[in-house]
C-alpha cells in the first residue's frame, strides 16, 4: 500500500505544481495561450466544468458537487480494491496514478469550481480545440495500467475448460 500512496502523492503533486507554474506563474490565465512546440504542444487556458472534454459541464453547482462525489467514490473504491487484493508493484503504481490524478482534479473543483486545463496537442493543418491537464494523463495511464496489469493473486486460478468432443 505504500507504493500506492507514494505514486498517488507524486501524481497529485506533479499535477498541482504544473498547474501552478503554467497557469499562475506564467500567467496563462491572463495571456490565454503559449505556443511551446507548435502545433504539437501548446498551452491553452481552459476551465473544465464537466468530465472529459467538458462533457456534461453545464456549470451548475450541483454538477460540480456530483463530480467531486463521484471522483471520491471511485478513489475510495480503487483503494479498497487494491487493499483487499494481492497486487504487485505495477498494479499499485497504476492505482496510485489514477487516485492521485483524480484527487488533483477534485482539489481544483474545490478551489476554483472547475478543473484547470492547459495542455493542447494539435497537428499541422488541424487545430485541436480540446485541452487537458497532467492529472488527466495520470488518470488515463492508471486506468490503462489497471486494465493491463491487475490480476488479483488472491483469487483462485480458473480451471481450464475441457474441450467438448
Amino acid at each position: 500500500m505504500r507504493i500506492l500512496f507514494w505514486s498517488a502523492f507524486a501524481a497529485f503533486l506533479i499535477d498541482q505544481i504544473s498547474k501552478y507554474v503554467v497557469v499562475h506563474l506564467w500567467e496563462l490565465w491572463r495571456i490565454r495561450q503559449i505556443d511551446v512546440l507548435p502545433p504539437w504542444l501548446n498551452f491553452r487556458y481552459g476551465e473544465n466544468r464537466g468530465i472529459n472534454f467538458g462533457l456534461f459541464g453545464d456549470g451548475s453547482d450541483a454538477s460540480r458537487w456530483f463530480l467531486i462525489g463521484l471522483a471520491l467514490v471511485i478513489c475510495a473504491g480503487v483503494v479498497i480494491w487494491m487493499r483487499r487484493g494481492d497486487f504487485g508493484t505495477k498494479e499499485m503504481i497504476s492505482g496510485g496514478l489514477l487516485v492521485g490524478g483524480a484527487l488533483a482534479n477534485v482539489v481544483d473543483r474545490l478551489i476554483y469550481g472547475y478543473v484547470l486545463d492547459f495542455l493542447n496537442n494539435s497537428l499541422p493543418g488541424w487545430n485541436n480545440p480540446f485541452v487537458y491537464n497532467i492529472a488527466d494523463i495520470f488518470i488515463f495511464a492508471g486506468a490503462i495500467g489497471l486494465i493491463l496489469f491487475a490480476d488479483d493473486r488472491k483469487k483462485p486460478a480458473k480451471k481450464p475448460r475441457k474441450k467438448a468432443k
